[in-house]
């Protein structure tokens, strides 16, 4: 599935903003289960707290699962959710579906790119072709999809 690059439009950064707090709900509810998958039978095993002993361990898995997460709806018609509703959706840089190589480059640079204060967001209100940071590093961009009839 191609996209066609010459009619797309930037979207704007509230409508990404908005679609990301959409995807923050979902995913809490996909991380409340995968939490429950390994602290319930951990707990019911030792008859301690995973958290107690596993801190870091428990958060690398859950940055995994967010990961997983947005990895496969990138590479599985280029939107989550949330991205559906405001009508974005993730392209390669030349219009092509994104791969799994530059959807997780995609999430990590992501992650670098909202921890400043989201400064690498908000850095597509001065990218001429509205790129945040983590779209240049992963070459992909988010996509305004036109209001079906």
């Amino acid at each position: 599935m191609s996209f066609d690059l010459s009619k797309a439009q930037k979207p704007s950064i509230f409508r990404r903003i908005g679609a990301f707090l959409y995807d923050v709900l979902l995913l809490i509810a996909v991380l409340m289960v995968a939490v429950g998958l390994v602290v319930v039978p951990y707990g019911v095993i030792t008859g301690e707290e995973l958290h107690k002993h596993y801190l870091l361990l428990e958060q690398l898995y859950l940055l995994l699962v967010t990961g997983a997460f947005y990895v496969y709806f990138w590479t599985h018609g280029g939107q989550t959710l949330g991205m559906k509703a405001w009508r974005l959706q993730v392209v390669a840089q030349d219009g092509e579906a994104v791969g799994v190589n530059a959807a997780v480059k995609r999430f990590v640079w992501s992650i670098l790119s909202l921890i400043p204060a989201g400064l690498g967001l908000w850095w597509s209100l001065f990218n001429p072709q509205g790129l945040a940071w983590h779209d240049s590093r992963s070459n992909t961009r988010v996509v305004l999809l036109p209001k079906s009839a």
